[in-house]
């Protein structure tokens, strides 16, 4: 390893050390500025590859990831009951202190939907909405506005706080829909959805992650897209990471990873179906009708997998 490496692995296992000691992980200065210095280690540019690093970090890696999903979680639930205290929640969406990181995602993420959607889908799922629904907020406001957003998660407050959230705008609370469910107990209405997204914390660990890309693999309607966030080098240290071969049942159609303040990756997969052929992706024109459209402004493209480059 070398000395940049060897700088970030050490810089990331002090931080680690400071946060597993905190009493609270509720937002607040200290814990803040714990994880924003944890944010710009992981993001300061390396190719580190985190199943080359030593047992004992990979463990550090395992109890970080889970400290870091509490801790995203609480920050959520906070901004979420801070944002629907007023009259008109969505207007005061930018409280959020990582709201310009979101607006960028779900940029990318409509981006690369549209290259392999010949059509807008007319429902959507998202997987692991939580108190705040950015995504599915912006990707229905900005990008598909008829298309119905079917938002799961397991903590029935979780939904409440999120539906606070729309509930007083005429459009949205009449697309948006909260299912509280574990999504391993959801079968025949997953059939429903045209795209299916899956949140970085659906699964903590490899094992967890694949059950649930398994259970999508089994369940989801032939020809179904699924977009599914990631990690990449020292951002696995933040993140779970999914591998093209964790995708059984699905033919990997893209793969980007953000080199700029966006952290996750981002894999859009198709559900195999019986016929390949009666689902060959159409480039959609839609990006180009984006105000401000640039597929580069997510930093370079370290990997971009399609399936020309496969073929």
């Amino acid at each position: 390893m070398d000395n940049q490496k060897e700088l970030i692995v050490g810089k990331v296992c002090k931080i680690y050390d400071k946060i597993s000691t905190l009493e609270s992980l509720n937002p607040s200065n200290h814990v803040n500025n714990l994880f924003t210095q944890l944010v710009t280690t992981c993001t300061s540019p390396c190719q580190l590859d985190v199943t080359q690093l030593s047992q004992e970090v990979k463990e550090t890696i395992a109890k970080l990831i889970r400290l870091c999903g509490k801790a995203e979680g609480l920050l959520e639930t906070h901004y979420s009951a801070l944002i629907g205290s007023h009259e008109k929640p969505l207007n005061h969406i930018k409280l959020f202190p990582y709201y310009s990181n979101y607006l960028k995602l779900s940029h990318l993420e409509f981006t690369m939907l549209t290259r392999h959607c010949s059509q807008v889908p007319s429902q959507l799922a998202f997987v692991g909405s939580g108190p705040l629904p950015l995504t599915s907020i912006m990707l229905a406001t900005y990008y598909f506005r008829h298309t119905c957003f079917h938002n799961y998660d397991i903590d029935a407050l979780a939904n409440a706080k999120a539906y606070d959230l729309i509930s007083s705008d005429p459009d949205l609370s009449k697309r948006m829909f909260f299912h509280t469910s574990d999504i391993a107990n959801v079968s025949n209405g997953l059939k429903e959805y045209n795209v299916v997204f899956l949140a970085a914390l659906v699964g903590m660990d490899q094992n967890e992650k694949t059950q649930v890309i398994n259970h999508l693999a089994k369940h989801m309607a032939p020809g179904a897209i699924l977009l599914l966030r990631s990690a990449h080098g020292a951002r696995a240290f933040l993140y779970p990471v999914v591998d093209a071969s964790d995708l059984k049942g699905f033919e990997v159609l893209s793969v980007f990873h953000p080199t700029d303040d966006v952290i996750n990756s981002v894999i859009v997969a198709r559900k195999h179906s019986v016929n390949q052929g009666l689902y060959s992706p159409v480039l959609s024109s839609k990006c180009s009708e984006v105000e401000g459209f640039n597929p580069l402004n997510h930093g370079n493209v370290i990997d971009e997998l399609t399936i020309d480059d496969q073929a």
